[in-house]
């Protein structure tokens, strides 16, 4: 299983618009892809209630996984995505 770890780089976390982005980038991966608060249970990343209910804030730190064999570069993409909390989805994702 491959594995990121990465601290919210959103002020407000993964609400509302950036776990909008986050969803779709998560969706356009192409794998199954998990996402949980650190010590917390994974939920699916593509499911914006998941994300949404996981109460991410700015700055926690949360894990984003998937054991599909070519996940390296999509968890790569998710995870600096997360971290710099950018407000539109890059050409590359």
């Amino acid at each position: 299983m491959a594995e990121r770890r990465v601290n919210i780089g959103w002020a407000e976390g993964l609400h509302a618009r950036p776990a909008s982005i986050f969803v779709r980038a998560a969706t356009a991966a192409g794998v199954p892809v998990t996402i949980a608060k650190a010590g917390g249970a994974p939920v699916n990343a593509a499911s914006m209630l998941a994300v949404l209910g996981l109460g991410a804030q700015g700055g926690d730190e949360v894990v984003l996984a998937s054991e599909a064999d070519d996940a390296e570069v999509a968890l790569d993409r998710l995870a600096k995505l997360v971290a710099e909390g950018l407000e539109e989805l890059p050409e590359t994702v």
